[in-house]
């Protein structure tokens, strides 16, 4: 009896072996992919870059000699011409597809056209060559890399003095302008994308289209003969609107493509 109990052991130990050789060995798995994270638009970046305006003024001149007001004269005179653009600014991504920031920048250009005062029959050549902005602007992600916003805020511009010619005659009337600083109030709106497209790869560089609305206060430009307003006071009342397009080229301190997520 003892040795048939010791058999029916013996059989079933090799028995176990062997099955346990015969199975298959446990296949290799990998760990799943990690999923790529969209990148965040939080933070600090830089501009620069150029584009072209117009500008159109509502003028209204008011002559007085003597105390008496001689003629007055609404007209819309106007300019165009080209700039370039730096500025800076910081944003925060709000939610998935929301983006708040502020920013500043300034241009640097020719804007030139027309100053004309029809009263005397006199007119010059005047010019934005540069001006400033700060404001706020709100976006939307239509895509992870590509943000459309729209902006507002407080702008100021410079505008050139000029020397006046007679429109009669064509010469020198011997008038002048001065220069003069105008504030007022902008709103706009733009496209900025990533420029990781055609297979090139370029982490934190951006770029930027925008177009630009600049409505001014009115200023009363006086003609001077050597700094001295001339028959009581010969003014030109200036009212400008600026329209400006620009695209730029834009660096994000934070951004370094999409984020793998760590496993």
């Amino acid at each position: 009896m003892k040795k048939f109990l010791l058999a029916l052991t013996a059989v079933a130990a090799m028995t176990a072996s062997a099955s346990a050789a015969d199975l298959a060995a446990r296949p290799y798995t990998k760990a799943p992919a990690p999923l790529p994270v969209a990148p965040s638009w939080t933070g600090f970046y830089i501009f620069g870059g150029g584009g072209g305006g117009i500008w159109d003024a509502d003028t209204h001149t008011q002559t007085t000699i003597g105390g008496l007001p001689l003629v007055g004269i609404n007209q819309r005179q106007g300019g165009d011409g080209w700039f370039g653009t730096v500025g800076a600014g910081y944003d925060w991504q709000v939610s998935p597809t929301w983006v708040f920031g502020v920013f500043a920048d300034g241009q640097f250009g020719s804007l030139k056209g027309t100053i004309q005062d029809q009263a005397i029959f006199v007119a010059g050549n005047i010019k934005n060559d540069y001006s400033w902005a700060a404001g706020a602007r709100l976006g939307y992600l239509v895509a992870p890399n590509v943000l459309s916003y729209v902006n507002a805020g407080y702008t100021n511009s410079h505008w050139k003095g000029t020397g006046l010619f007679s429109t009669i005659s064509g010469l020198d009337a011997g008038l002048h302008t001065n220069d003069f600083d105008r504030g007022g109030w902008f709103v706009g709106g733009g496209v900025e994308n990533n420029l990781n497209i055609f297979g090139i790869t370029a982490p934190g560089w951006f770029m930027k289209t925008e177009y630009r609305a600049a409505y001014y206060d009115r200023k009363n430009v006086s003609e001077l003969i050597n700094g001295t307003n001339v028959s009581n006071g010969t003014d030109i009342s200036f009212k400008p609107f600026v329209q400006t397009i620009s695209t730029s080229l834009v660096y994000r301190f934070n951004w370094s493509g999409p984020v793998v997520a760590k496993y």
